[in-house]
């Protein structure tokens, strides 16, 4: 197992510092789930809510996130982000929606940060715009299924098709 990175020789918290490496072409994709009943499926997939479209404003709100992570996280660096991605897949049979969010930079960290948190906000979105005709949504899954750039190279989930 690696070294925790963000504590010192003195087990303080610490932001690495990242001065030292080379920017690279950087890239994560994560994913996450939302479930929920059918008829709010429907009123999703429909367009009917009354706060308006929730796929697009969660979109919105993902991209958004991924840009404000540092602001969020305390040690994330705060980035200049090139590109940032939320897509949405509907699951009719399952009524759900899956979730990926993809960030892409050129500097000397990653942005899997940034990607876990811009799915986690797509998600809260989709909750919070119809939480008032469904309570039992639930939100899972919610990890990084690919990365590449960096020290470490490529890593993809088990599971996730290459």
């Amino acid at each position: 197992m690696a070294e925790f990175t963000h504590i010192d020789e003195n087990g303080n918290v610490r932001m690495v510092d990242v001065s030292g490496k080379e920017p690279t072409v950087r890239k994560a994709l994560a994913g996450g789930v939302i479930h929920m009943e059918p008829e709010t499926f429907a009123i999703i997939r429909d367009n009917r809510a009354k706060k308006g479209n929730v796929l697009e404003t969660a979109r919105i709100a993902g991209i958004m996130a991924a840009k404000k992570t540092h602001d969020l996280i305390p040690m994330c660096h705060p980035l200049n982000i090139k590109h940032a991605s939320v897509d949405f897949f509907p699951d009719p049979s399952n009524h759900s929606i899956k979730i990926e969010a993809g960030v892409k930079i050129i500097d000397q960290t990653g942005v899997e940060m940034e990607a876990l948190t811009a799915v986690s906000v797509a998600a809260l979105t989709i909750y919070d715009m119809c939480k008032a005709y469904d309570r039992s949504m639930s939100i899972s899954d919610i990890r990084v299924l690919e990365k590449s750039g960096g020290k470490s190279g490529r890593f993809v989930h088990p599971g996730v098709e290459k």
